[in-house]
């Protein structure tokens, strides 16, 4: 009996051995993918990384778009009231033929002001400016940048 008791102790022995070695080989399979998934998530931090200081970049160059717009803002409405009839803050948007109808209008209406018809042009056109220039000056800076100089709205 001490010689099976022996047999089954060797065989104890290498099982013991064949598990301790499984068990290494898994642990350095563990080891690989933890450092397989380690590296990964570094590159995908990278990139998220990467990606919101794009996002940062982005929304700083729309705030300035929009920041930026509030001096032509002022400007365009300040100018809108003094010198409205004249057409001076539809050529700061960038609206020639806008700007050129209230010009020429105020320059027909100023030659016949001899006349009643010419008071009436004069007084039209400085009116309008007068009102756009409240207008332009009661919106919000986004809201005056996206409607007067994206979504290029000529008249009030």
């Amino acid at each position: 009996m001490s010689e099976e008791n022996k047999d089954l102790g060797d065989k104890a022995e290498d099982a013991f051995d064949a598990a301790k070695e499984k068990a290494k080989e898994f642990g350095d399979k563990a080891e690989d993918a933890f450092d397989s998934a380690k590296e990964k998530a570094k590159e995908f931090g990278d990139e998220a990384k990467e990606t919101a200081q794009e996002f940062a970049d982005s929304a700083k160059e729309t705030f300035n778009n929009v920041a930026g717009s509030d001096n032509k803002k002022v400007l365009t409405g300040i100018l809108a009231i003094i010198f409205g009839s004249l057409g001076v803050h539809k050529f700061i948007l960038g609206y020639q033929k806008e700007g050129l109808i209230l010009l020429i209008a105020s320059v027909v209406g100023y030659a016949t002001m001899c006349f009643v018809i010419g008071s009436f042009i004069v007084m039209a056109t400085g009116l309008i400016g007068l009102i756009e220039g409240i207008i332009y000056l009661t919106k919000s800076d986004e809201e005056f940048y996206n409607t007067y100089q994206v979504g290029k709205k000529p008249w009030f």
